[in-house]
């Protein structure tokens, strides 16, 4: 039996925290896509920790971690993560797995995701620069190399041949960066990971699925950022959706029970692309500070805005979500008025679906407003404590997108969780 949690937004939804809530409910959690550019935020011991690769549930001494192969794995990255894991007292060694199948990201990918982006000019996609995009590149052009091979003996020539290849194109980018420092690093980390917990990830995960084991698949960025379905071109390399679940992990399927949805309260986003409710006003700038609303992998501010219910309802299908968990509900405390996004008018004419290329149409948001709770709620734990106007807010919502409000994150904390 497998859960998922994913995002429903691009990204940044609060997914580490609730992950670590649920995590103790399961005997595993495994990463199924993304790479270094996932920033899941969890709060340990009073300390902030922001995991970038690591399973979200690394923290639970009882629980298996496993990295799986939609993952695309910088080695620099994860020793430093495993690091810091191990300043609060965990050993990666003992719980933590990673996929034969799991493909890694060079020093050459962070310079080809660089040089790409600069040559963009205003047409930047806003990449996070950590080489995702080139890995990916890499891997469905059957070049790639992957955690595996490290325990063949002809592994530096393979990846010389491949830095050649790299750097064949990064002479046409006429990208000048010397990149020894990285590759230095890369090798020592290389060495680290060749210590650690590599596994045949899909027998593996099957085995444990059958001894009865229950698993949390662990999503990164957001169903938005969906290299299918999301707001191409300013998207992701991943399927960031349900089914890169059993692409990511090799699981069935029918195997999948509950998928949980995270969506903020509002709406943000990093970088570049379409975001038709964006605030570029007062509003936008007091949900910024309000919410700390900055990158947790990136530092960049992000772009804030009413929340998108056309885009949840598209969102919630496409995943076929059970259960949608509202986070930073209490960032929403102090606003007098709320409103979201009910329709769209693109180019004057109103509808409720979204477009297939966004950036080509004008799209303004249809708005409903609702009164606004205006008092603190990040103390409640009973859901009947809830404001009227909360419960009027949430109510709507679970019938616009037909699915389900289960839980309200009120606050950073871990126990600031609401279960409705």
């Amino acid at each position: 039996m497998v859960d998922a949690i994913l995002g429903l937004q691009w990204g940044d939804e609060g997914k580490g925290k609730i992950v670590d809530y649920f995590a103790p409910q399961y005997d595993i959690i495994a990463r199924f896509q993304g790479g270094p550019n996932a920033g899941h935020t969890l709060y340990v011991e009073g300390k902030k920790v922001v995991l970038h690769q690591i399973p979200s549930g690394v923290f639970h001494e009882n629980t298996i971690n496993l990295i799986g192969n939609g993952v695309v794995l910088d080695p620099v990255t994860l020793k430093r993560e495993c690091e810091t894991v191990k300043s609060f007292g965990v050993d990666v060694r003992k719980n933590m797995f990673i996929s034969h199948r799991t493909h890694l990201i060079l020093p050459t990918h962070r310079a080809l995701d660089k040089a790409s982006e600069l040559q963009k000019g205003n047409d930047k996609i806003g990449s996070t620069l950590k080489g995702i995009g080139p890995a990916y590149m890499d891997k469905t052009g059957r070049n790639g190399l992957r955690v595996g091979d490290l325990l063949d003996k002809n592994f530096t020539t393979s990846y010389i041949r491949l830095r050649l290849k790299h750097q064949r194109l990064l002479d046409n980018f006429n990208f000048q960066e010397d990149i020894t420092a990285w590759e230095e690093e890369f090798f020592e980390a290389i060495e680290f990971l060749r210590s650690l917990n590599v596994v045949n990830g899909e027998y593996f995960i099957n085995e444990q699925m059958a001894a009865g084991k229950k698993v949390l698949a662990e999503g990164a960025q957001g169903s938005m950022l969906d290299i299918d379905f999301g707001t191409f071109p300013f998207v992701t390399s991943s399927n960031t959706t349900t089914s890169g679940v059993c692409n990511g992990l090799g699981v069935a399927p029918q195997k999948i029970r509950e998928v949980m949805g995270v969506t903020k309260a509002y709406c943000t986003r990093v970088g570049s692309g379409p975001f038709p409710t964006e605030l570029m006003d007062e509003t936008g700038e007091e949900l910024r500070k309000l919410g700390n609303e900055f990158g947790a992998t990136t530092g960049r501010p992000r772009r804030c805005g009413w929340i998108d219910l056309v885009a949840l309802k598209y969102a919630c299908m496409i995943n076929g979500v059970t259960k949608v968990i509202m986070t930073k509900a209490d960032v929403l405390d102090q606003f007098k008025e709320l409103q979201v996004c009910t329709a769209y008018e693109v180019d004057g004419k109103e509808t409720p679906y979204i477009p297939f290329q966004m950036t080509r149409h004008q799209i303004k948001p249809v708005l409903k407003s609702f009164a606004g709770w205006n008092q603190d709620t990040s103390q409640l734990k009973n859901p009947a404590d809830l404001p009227v106007s909360m419960k009027e807010y949430v109510s709507f919502i679970n019938k616009f997108v037909g699915a389900d409000v289960s839980h309200i994150s009120n606050g950073p904390g871990r126990d600031q969780i609401v279960t409705l």
